[in-house]
């Protein structure tokens, strides 16, 4: 796993074959969600911005949308943001998400998995989440490591890959 440097503003980038992250983070209902409760089962865990966006509303009914087939395969779908969980109840309940959304206000998830740092906004160098989605396997290990992912379409992708 490449780490951070104090030298360097480069986020961690997570590869394949590196052990997801731990977390307990509160989802929309404000009760605790942990990676451990994944465990035996592939997961999809996606960071996004901020909910009720036009990109990440996108990203997220794609995900709805998608949870059948994924779950036919059986992969789970966490989606991670900054917002408050009461927030992410309210983006839930207007487009209908089927899966948890958790809450990381600190931030402190999304760097640990690479997914806040610099980023290109609009052509300027900015500080935020950096819209990222990976597969955790059974056994806890990154399977699969995305970064930088457009909101429209790399569901599809996901799923052809596994």
């Amino acid at each position: 796993m490449s780490e951070t440097s104090a030298a360097s503003n480069e986020p961690i980038r997570l590869q394949p074959g590196d052990k997801a992250p731990a977390f307990t983070l509160p989802n929309e209902d404000n009760s605790p969600v942990s990676l451990s409760d994944f465990a035996g089962q592939k997961v999809v865990v996606y960071f996004y911005p901020r909910a009720n966006t036009p990109g990440c509303t996108t990203e997220a009914c794609d995900f709805r949308d998608s949870l059948a087939q994924l779950n036919d395969q059986g992969v789970q779908v966490v989606g991670i943001s900054p917002d408050t969980p009461e927030k992410l109840a309210k983006f839930k309940q207007d487009h209908d998400l089927n899966f948890p959304l958790l809450s990381d206000p600190d931030k402190t998830t999304l760097q640990e998995w690479g997914a806040f740092g610099e980023k290109k906004n609009y052509g300027k160098v900015v500080q935020g989440v950096i819209r990222s989605t990976f597969v955790v396997a059974e056994d806890g290990t990154i399977e699969l490591a995305k970064y930088n992912v457009k909101a429209t379409g790399h569901v599809a992708r996901i799923i052809k890959e596994l």
